[in-house]
């Protein structure tokens, strides 16, 4: 199995470490962590490279994470040694117990291309939680895409540069993401390394997700936007959480 993020996992762990989980805080408080208890079992559904584990870690979870990029999982396990870490496809998990809740965050299931796949993710998620198990995710719908000017961004750390730059096509639905990462090879070299992705995702719209959800089976759908769930950083935009119930 191989993931469009294999080849700039380090990027994606390092500059995005401390982006999405801040802003994010309020409508996980609000949506997750106050009504699932600490004891709870938690899948974390296309976990990355763990930013949002971790959180569930210190909080008292015990918590499975799966991510389809291998890169992704293997910084996830070095730096939460311990913790129960799968390299699957979300469309087809293979899990041996049963989970109390799953979280899904900073729009991972746009990156399913097509509704047909998404439904499948949503029957996976449902199949491996208890009756009455709860699901939290959030998804960029298309005004955040929209946002996408074409436009290269930099960010600069000591030994290494990264380059982001997204489009979207509002026929298809479909953004991509170009991602351009250079790492000097050494402290006392003046060799730099160089590594590229395009990410792909897709849009869907409310609607479109409210009905593969009860079509998978999930029942009591809520859907707040990311402001009217608390959060108030540039990432709300064009972001809504979705919440069901197996």
């Amino acid at each position: 199995m191989s993931s469009s993020y294999d080849d700039i996992a380090g990027m994606y762990h390092a500059f995005w470490a401390d982006w999405y989980l801040p802003a994010a805080l309020p409508a996980l408080d609000r949506l997750f962590f106050s009504r699932v208890p600490a004891d709870k079992r938690v899948l974390d559904v296309c976990c990355g490279s763990g930013h949002v584990t971790q959180e569930l870690i210190r909080r008292g979870y015990p918590v499975t994470g799966v991510d389809a990029s291998a890169g992704l999982i293997d910084i996830a396990r070095g730096n939460l040694p311990g913790v129960d870490f799968r390299v699957q496809d979300v469309r087809h998990l293979q899990l041996e117990d049963r989970f109390d809740a799953a979280l899904s965050t900073f729009d991972s299931l746009n990156h399913v291309l097509t509704l047909k796949d998404l439904g499948a993710v949503f029957c996976a998620v449902r199949s491996v939680l208890v009756s009455g198990g709860m699901f939290v995710f959030d998804m960029n719908l298309e005004e955040a895409y929209l946002m996408n000017l074409r436009e290269w961004n930099a960010t600069v750390q000591e030994g290494s540069v990264g380059l982001v730059r997204g489009t979207f096509d509002p026929d298809s639905k479909m953004a991509f993401t170009e991602l351009i990462w250079f790492t000097k090879e050494n402290n006392h070299s003046a060799l730099w390394s160089r590594r590229q992705s395009v990410v792909e995702q897709r849009c869907y719209s409310q609607g479109e997700i409210t009905v593969a959800l009860a079509e998978a089976g999930f029942s009591r759908i809520e859907a707040l936007t990311a402001q009217q769930a608390g959060m108030q950083a540039d990432l709300a935009m064009g972001r809504i959480f979705f919440t069901a119930y197996s």
